[in-house]
């Protein structure tokens, strides 16, 4: 038996349908405590040593996953796009409801073996969690910014070109005479965005430390890869998770976007830029190749002005970088891999590898834990 789950915030919809995909009964739920301490077997649908097709790893999913694991339930992973692709293939026509979402979760967790099973929440976790406080952080201060340098256009002539600091901002508005009533309010407004920068700048100054430390007790070694910090380590680790989920090098730069796609047709063999992927896993990568490059002193720079000699763009070498810094960073998660389940099995904080990375390691070990340093001299051919 399969129960299909379409989980939302006020209720779930479960599903329990057969081998032969017969439904066996369903039943609808409010999202309390009821469901929370396991006791979907008193609401008329058995699920004992039964798989479940949950919605989504992420909320209302991702809690309604863990709490079903908790009460010792088998729990599976079921995209969004299979559950569409069977609501699609079905027979007749098929109305968009919670019911047919929930045979439908539970016909992909039937026939695809691509459905992962959801573990209980780790290490892992800890890292998305402070990964994305300090990516909001810093989405947060990118648009106050800009509404500050927007008034700033109003109050002095050409604005501030460059990034603008909450110091340099203080300084602009104690030179500033506004005068009018428009100006004055145009002032007083600007003084509100500056209070909201500090702010944030201080949170990201509180955040930064606990993000570096956990990245630290995980043990990880990805951070060895040069331009990797414990932001982008935790971005990285919090999505990936479990490395062994993919079968190579080839699957993880496919699912990261740093693999190019296939367009061809006949004889003609074309591969363009992928837009596909974990983008935000496609970001991280992105700002380690960045960084690397401007540190001139590395190898792969090298290489990199090289391939522009051969001919290539900027922007294609770029995606060459990007796709070595991918296979190097997963390398580093598989050996993390193979360390933890030596040390303590399955399940166990990774420790340390021993897989060479991309352009050796940081020299330096300051808040960030293992930082990038700045470009050193270097005479360009």
């Amino acid at each position: 038996m399969v129960i299909g789950v379409d989980p939302h915030k006020g209720s779930h919809t479960a599903v329990a349908i057969g081998a032969a995909e017969e439904l066996l009964g369903q039943v609808r739920v409010r999202a309390c405590a009821a469901a929370a301490d396991g006791r979907w077997r008193g609401l008329g649908v058995g699920l004992a040593g039964a798989d479940l097709g949950g919605g989504g790893r992420r909320r209302p999913g991702h809690l309604l996953a863990q709490q079903l694991i908790a009460a010792g339930e088998r729990v599976l992973d079921v995209q969004p796009k299979l559950a569409a692709r069977v609501r699609l293939l079905a027979a007749g026509t098929v109305n968009k409801n919670d019911p047919n979402d929930a045979r439908s979760v539970a016909v992909a967790a039937l026939r695809s073996a691509a459905c992962p099973q959801v573990r209980a929440d780790d290490h892992a976790a800890v890292l998305k969690v402070w990964a994305k406080r300090h990516r909001d952080l810093s989405r947060a201060r990118n648009q106050v910014a800009c509404r500050l340098h927007a008034v700033l256009c109003d109050l002095i002539p050409g604005g501030v070109s460059k990034e603008i600091t909450a110091a340099q901002a203080a300084r602009i508005l104690e030179q500033a005479e506004p005068c009018g009533a428009a100006r004055q309010a145009r002032g007083e407004l600007a003084v509100v965005f500056l209070a909201d920068l500090r702010y944030i700048d201080a949170q990201r100054r509180d955040t930064k430390p606990k993000l570096a430390a956990e990245v630290r007790a995980s043990g990880t070694t990805v951070t060895e890869v040069f331009g990797v910090g414990p932001v982008v380590a935790a971005t990285v680790i919090g999505d990936v998770r479990d490395v062994s989920r993919f079968g190579g090098p080839d699957c993880f730069a496919a699912y990261n976007g740093t693999a190019p796609v296939e367009v061809s047709s006949g004889n003609r063999v074309i591969h363009r830029l992928s837009l596909r992927g974990n983008r935000r896993l496609n970001h991280a990568i992105h700002m380690a190749a960045v960084t690397q490059i401007r540190c001139l002193a590395q190898p792969r720079p090298r290489l990199l002005r090289q391939e522009i000699a051969e001919g290539k763009t900027s922007k294609e070498a770029l995606r060459a970088l990007k796709r070595q810094v991918s296979d190097a960073v997963y390398q580093r998660l598989k050996a993390d891999a193979r360390r933890a389940a030596g040390a303590t099995g399955p399940g166990g904080h990774p420790g340390n590898g021993s897989v060479a990375s991309v352009a050796g390691l940081h020299p330096a070990d300051r808040l960030f834990g293992q930082a990038t340093p700045g470009p050193a001299p270097l005479a360009l051919a």
